[in-house]
């Protein structure tokens, strides 16, 4: 444990949402609880100390931060800022991830080492967990996975580690629509340190399905057997789709009756995939999501290629599941392809991996459709940016956040000026597209030119439904959770 932080006094009223498992809703939770408190005229600051995610968003201050977080910040009607999520891990293999440090890139860590070593990253854990505080009246934490796993526990910053460290409150949420709620609950507490479990104050349930009067009895055997009071049980929000997607794995297709279809291969190290949440929640789009196994759909209109954390490796495994073979055969039918980020540097005729970023050295001929060529460099590109549409001259904003550099004959296409320079390529017909731009379907006029230009008629105004949404998630928090006894409780 760090020096003496245990023995500084916690201003700031603050209160940790950890859940008895992955998936529980402590996400949307933290983002309920943070805009109904902020609608009650508090200044709340989420939290994460330890984030595991590929889906990032650029912050204010020049950093990068998970996704969920910079949602959470839109509920607390705050600006993102490295500190929301001052550790932050991006997969890159099933044995190792890249480690970013308050917002910055820190080194690669594997698995077999991150025990050993995460102990060192309570430090800035802390030093943003105090700063962040100090410009709040309640900074709301979310916990990672489940604290009952107890071997992880040495050494944790994202959990009871974390929690002990600060002295910060704890509320345990469980998830009723997977089962065993009441293990779920109960069985934490058995597993706990007492030290661990004198933080807990309470407990909630989340994801009910039916009449609420229906689990009485199975409250009160929770509150008996843990001496934790309930702060609620909440039923099932079923607007969640409405919002960002935090995990890839939440990632569904939702077919619609007609309209045009967008089809998305699910890359293995798929990685900012926001691009795709605007396109889903419009009426006329049919985003359909592509389960390895499956062919990229004949009847798709756009075949959308989305980030990728390792370009090279997601570039073989659209060879070995043959949906390069779809890809051309989409083209010579005369369709559209969309490259975003790495999408875009598959879609040239080569990647080259001279200094061995994604691993060994290497490099690999493209998809070959854009005449366009990417070297990757340890060098990465991070940065909000404003832009603007060749075609329609409409404005729009996203976020860079790449390694490598993209050159060729084919950018003298541009279809995008981003900041006065020229950005992204396309093919002589104009069928084929890539660009570094993430998150550029947030912006209604562009995304309305764009899907113009496919034949689909757009009215959606985005931030304005994610925003009404969070308004509604706040309204269900306030009428289902406690929100008194969690301000009493993260007072303490």
């Amino acid at each position: 444990m760090a020096p003496d932080v245990r023995s500084a006094m916690r201003k700031t009223p603050a209160i940790m949402i950890q859940g008895t498992g992955s998936n529980v809703g402590k996400s949307t939770l933290v983002a309920g609880i943070a805009r109904a408190l902020a609608n009650r005229g508090l200044s709340v600051a989420p939290f994460k100390p330890q984030n595991m995610s590929n889906n990032a968003a650029v912050t204010v201050d020049g950093g990068e931060i998970g996704r969920a977080q910079a949602l959470q910040a839109m509920a607390a009607r705050r600006d993102p800022v490295s500190d929301m999520n001052p550790v932050l891990l991006k997969p890159e293999s099933d044995t190792g991830a890249q480690v970013i440090v308050q917002g910055q890139f820190a080194g690669h860590l594997k698995a077999r080492n991150f025990t050993r070593d995460r102990q060192s990253l309570l430090t800035p854990v802390m030093e943003s967990f105090e700063r962040l505080s100090q410009n709040a009246d309640i900074t709301v934490v979310e916990g990672a996975g489940s604290p009952a796993e107890v071997n992880l526990r040495q050494g944790d910053i994202a959990n009871m580690g974390f929690a002990v460290a600060s002295q910060t409150p704890v509320i345990l949420v469980g998830d009723i629509d997977r089962g065993g709620v009441i293990a779920q609950i109960v069985g934490t507490k058995a597993v706990l340190s007492r030290e661990d479990n004198a933080l807990i104050r309470g407990f909630a349930l989340n994801k009910f399905r039916g009449d609420l009067r229906l689990f009485d009895d199975g409250l009160r055997a929770i509150e008996q057997h843990t001496d934790w009071p309930s702060l609620g049980v909440l039923p099932w929000f079923g607007a969640a789709w409405r919002l960002p997607a935090e995990d890839a794995l939440d990632l569904r297709a939702a077919p619609r009756d007609g309209g045009l279809t967008i089809a998305v291969p699910r890359l293995p190290h798929i990685s900012n995939f926001d691009d795709l949440d605007p396109l889903a929640a419009e009426p006329g789009v049919n985003l359909v999501i592509v389960d390895p196994g499956q062919p990229l759909p004949a009847d798709a209109t756009l075949i959308l290629l989305p980030g990728s954390k390792s370009t090279l490796a997601d570039l073989a495994f659209m060879r070995a599941e043959g949906w390069d073979i779809d890809l051309s055969a989409h083209l010579r039918r005369g369709g559209h392809a969309l490259g975003l980020c790495g999408g875009y540097q598959m879609l040239g005729r080569k990647v080259a991996d001279p200094e061995g970023v994604e691993g060994p050295a290497t490099h690999a001929p493209g998809l070959g459709h854009l005449d366009v060529e990417t070297v990757l460099g340890p060098s990465k590109t991070l940065a909000l940016r404003n832009a603007y549409h060749s075609a329609s001259g409409a404005a729009l904003s996203g976020y860079e956040i790449h390694l490598g550099r993209t050159q060729g004959p084919d950018c003298a296409r541009a279809w995008l000026t981003v900041e006065g320079a020229p950005e992204g390529a396309a093919s002589a017909n104009g069928h084929v597209m890539g660009c570094y731009l993430h998150g550029i379907f947030r912006s209604d006029a562009f995304r309305k030119a764009f899907l113009a230009g496919l034949g689909v008629q757009s009215a959606l105004a985005y931030d304005d439904t994610v925003d009404a949404t969070l308004d509604r998630l706040a309204a269900h928090v306030e009428a289902y959770f406690d929100l008194d006894k969690l301000l009493e409780i993260s007072a303490r």
